[in-house]
């Protein structure tokens, strides 16, 4: 089976071979390391001299990498932590957003940002945030979340080739490991995808009567979703759709707003902190917007960083047991 690492590497694979114009950028990608979580695993191997590993410093990466976007070239950056991001942040909020504009169109920079967010693995409070609500927003940046139920490798390969925008590309972890979405052994649920570039998926479990509740969750917490909807369905008799938004900025909201006003509740799911977070704007824009009464809620981190020790991170960032308990309150369940 593909899983998540996997398909992000052959993806990358794809665009070197399709276009002598992309170059990767980034801390510790050569072989035979391959990258801090192994993403770019045998590439430098076989496109030498076009992945380029770098000094230990994410303005100067992303700077470079904008320069290159401006005379032409597809360069696909990566920041070994998403942590790090807010190192680059001017590259990102006034170079690469901005040049565009600033420009009146004649430069485009046709950058992608690769970068691993998200905790669950221990390693504390500078490697475990989930930092892209910082960068949600920004005009000029499109920011994409990749997850389990589609193809994480074209999702990056089509930002790669085929996209004129500075993209931002948010990995979770633990996503990396996990096994693309079956939809013959996973029989229980079933996934209906837009056909663009940057789908979004409908998740719903098999023959089940009308949701009761639209739940909204990007990355990792499409998985948590999927879990807590399947809990929710045979422990509680709750019904709920699970919609995956890759593209998570600018927001795309028309068919999560639809659904929102056909069942009556939103339910939001973010690993971010709360305050002032996705989940926050996604419910303001959606019932701003809506003529009909919504219930709506979300599931999110705790304001406080992230614990290294293993229960406190889990006390700290979203459960599945956060999301049932979220939707029951939402139905009225005691």
């Amino acid at each position: 089976m593909t899983n998540v690492l996997t398909s992000l590497n052959a993806g990358l694979r794809r665009s070197l071979e399709a276009s002598d114009r992309v170059y990767l950028l980034g801390e510790d990608l050569l072989d035979p390391y391959g990258g801090a979580f192994k993403v770019t695993r045998s590439l430098s191997s076989a496109f030498p001299g076009r992945v380029i590993t770098t000094p230990v410093s994410e303005a100067g990466i992303v700077g470079v990498g904008v320069g290159m976007a401006m005379r032409g070239y597809l360069p696909v950056v990566e920041i070994m932590f998403g942590d790090f991001l807010m190192l680059a942040a001017d590259q990102i909020l006034n170079h690469a957003a901005k040049f565009k504009w600033i420009s009146g169109g004649a430069v485009e920079v046709p950058i992608v940002i690769r970068t691993p967010m998200g905790g669950r693995r221990g390693y504390g409070p500078t490697h475990s945030q989930t930092l892209e609500k910082h960068f949600l927003g920004i005009p000029g940046l499109r920011t994409l979340a990749v997850n389990s139920l589609g193809d994480p490798g074209s999702v990056l390969e089509t930002a790669v080739l085929d996209d004129s925008e500075p993209v931002l590309l948010i990995e979770n972890k633990v996503l990396y490991a996990q096994e693309l979405f079956d939809a013959v052994s996973q029989s229980e649920v079933q996934v209906h995808s837009t056909d663009t570039r940057y789908p979004e998926h409908h998740l719903s479990i098999r023959g089940a009567p009308t949701a009761a509740i639209t739940m909204l969750g990007y990355g990792y917490m499409a998985e948590v979703g999927r879990e807590a909807i399947l809990r929710l369905a045979y422990e509680h008799e709750i019904f709920v759709e699970l919609l995956v938004p890759t593209q998570i900025s600018p927001f795309k909201l028309e068919s999560v707003r639809r659904h929102a006003q056909e069942t009556g509740r939103l339910l939001v799911l973010e690993e971010g902190t709360g305050a002032l977070g996705y989940g926050a704007e996604v419910i303001a824009q959606v019932l701003g917007e809506s003529s009909a009464s919504i219930r709506s809620s979300r599931v999110a981190a705790l304001d406080l960083p992230v614990p290294a020790a293993g229960p406190l991170e889990q006390a700290m960032l979203p459960q599945v047991y956060d999301v049932i308990a979220a939707a029951r309150e939402l139905v009225g369940h005691p």
